[in-house]
C-alpha cells in the first residue's frame, strides 16, 4: 500500500475490465458504425413481447412499417422483447423463424435508457441483425447488438440486485427502510433495489428470475420468497408485515 500510494497509484483506476483505463479515465471505444441499409425489410412484433405497446409507439416515430396480422410475412423482420428468456428460446416456442428473429430489451421503458439492446441467435442473419441495428438507431440513441443471452444485461443486473435485497429483508438482516437508506446515501443509486423492482414491476421482475432459472438451470436465480409473495399478491417490496 506505501508502494502504491507514494506511486499515485491508491485510488486510481489502472485495470483492464471492461474497459481499458489511462491517467484514471477510462479509454470508451467508439461505438460501431450503423449500417446501411437501403431496403429496409417490414417488422412484426410478437404478441408477447414486454411492453409491446411502447415498442410499437416507438417503431412508428423510427417510421418502421410494421405488419399487423397474426404472424410475420416470409420477409419481415421478426421482433421479440421476452423477459429472461433468450431468443432461441423463444423463436422455438413461439414457432418463428430464427434466421429473422431479433430481440430487444424491454424491462425498462425506452425514455429511461440511454442505449437500446438488441440481442440475435446463432441462426439470424447479417442483413436482420444489420436492418434492426439500423432501424433502432434511426433517432440517434445507441444501440448495442449482443449474441443470445437470456436476460440480456440490464434484466440480469436488475433482478438480481433486486432478488438479494428481498432475500436481506426475508433473511432480517435490516428492514427495508434501513436497506433503501444504505443502498442510496451509502452507495449513491438513484433508487433504492426494492423500489427499483417497485417501479420496473415485481411481477417483471419474477419473470425474469423464473424465465433465467428456466434456461440456466442456476439456483442464483431463484426469486426470494419476500419477492415471490409481494410480487403474486400486489403488494409493495417495501411493504412489512404487521
Amino acid at each position: 500500500t506505501a508502494q502504491r500510494l507514494a506511486g499515485g497509484m491508491v485510488g486510481k483506476k489502472v485495470g483492464e475490465g471492461f474497459y481499458k483505463y489511462a491517467d484514471g479515465a477510462a479509454q470508451v471505444p467508439a461505438e460501431p458504425p450503423v449500417p446501411v441499409v437501403a431496403d429496409m425489410p417490414p417488422v412484426w412484433v410478437s404478441p408477447r413481447a414486454a411492453r409491446r405497446a411502447e415498442l410499437y409507439q416507438l417503431l412508428k416515430e423510427l417510421g418502421a412499417n410494421i405488419e399487423t396480422g397474426q404472424s410475420p410475412s416470409p420477409h419481415a423482420l421478426t421482433l421479440v422483447a421476452p423477459l429472461g428468456f433468450d431468443v432461441t428460446t423463444v423463436a422455438v416456442v413461439e414457432r418463428l423463424d430464427p434466421a429473422r428473429t431479433i430481440g430487444i430489451d424491454m424491462l425498462v421503458d425506452d425514455a429511461a435508457t440511454k442505449r437500446r439492446v438488441l440481442a440475435t441467435n446463432p441462426a439470424t442473419r447479417v442483413d436482420m441483425r444489420n436492418a434492426a441495428h439500423a432501424l433502432f438507431a434511426r433517432d440517434g440513441k445507441a444501440v448495442s447488438v449482443i449474441r443470445d443471452s437470456g436476460g440480456f444485461v440490464t434484466q440480469r443486473v436488475v433482478a438480481t440486485i433486486v432478488n438479494i435485497a428481498a432475500d436481506i429483508c426475508q433473511q432480517g438482516i435490516c428492514s427495508p427502510k434501513d436497506l433503501e437508506t444504505a443502498v442510496t446515501l451509502g452507495l449513491g443509486y438513484p433508487l433504492g433495489p426494492l423500489a427499483m423492482g417497485d417501479r420496473w414491476g415485481p411481477t417483471n421482475i419474477l419473470e425474469v428470475l423464473f424465465n433465467m432459472q428456466t434456461v440456466y438451470g442456476d439456483t442464483r436465480y431463484r426469486p426470494s420468497p419476500w419477492l415471490r409473495r409481494r410480487g403474486a399478491i400486489g403488494l409493495s417490496l417495501t411493504h412489512v408485515e404487521e
